[in-house]
């Protein structure tokens, strides 16, 4: 399974949860968050108007996330859950073995994930396009950020499941 450059995968199950959030935040959210700053704006001097700045502080962050999704949904690419094959691929939780140390972590987009704890690297980081279609027991070379290079065992790879 390949993703786009521009694209981050994500399952049917995340693209649809995201749809609907969107449509949320594009229909009863940006309307109740225009009356609340309406509202806010009736009670007086807007320099010192509490209300009204929080209001539209929430208001600009709500459009951003709206922005965030629009975009990450029109570049997705959607695809079914990976197989439980072993092979490190978009929505696979991984274990690797790194510096003698074991590190878990969902290989995809943070949006898979939902409200998980759980760490995200995109295919796109150089940790997930270094491991990216290997499989279990591979162990793969890895040039870190800082341009230190080591190797990387492949423990564990299955489907993510929420």
């Amino acid at each position: 399974m390949s993703s786009q450059p521009n694209g981050a995968w994500l399952t049917q199950d995340a693209y649809d949860r995201l749809a609907k959030e969107l449509e949320e935040l594009e229909g009863p959210g940006r309307s109740e968050i225009a009356e609340t700053v309406a509202l806010a704006r009736d009670e007086g001097d807007l320099k010192e108007n509490g209300g009204y700045h929080a209001a539209r502080e929430e208001q600009g962050k709500m459009e951003a996330r709206i922005a965030d999704l629009q975009r990450l949904l029109k570049n997705a690419v959607v695809g079914e859950a990976p197989k439980d094959d072993g092979v490190v691929e978009p929505g696979m939780v991984v274990v690797i073995e790194m510096a003698g140390k074991e590190r878990t972590f969902l290989l995809g987009n943070r949006e898979i994930a939902d409200n998980d704890d759980l760490e995200v690297y995109s295919t796109q980081s150089p940790l997930g396009s270094a491991i990216h279609g290997s499989k279990v027991g591979d162990t793969v070379d890895y040039t870190a950020p800082n341009g230190k290079s080591f190797p990387i065992s492949i423990v564990k790879a299955k489907p993510y499941a929420p």
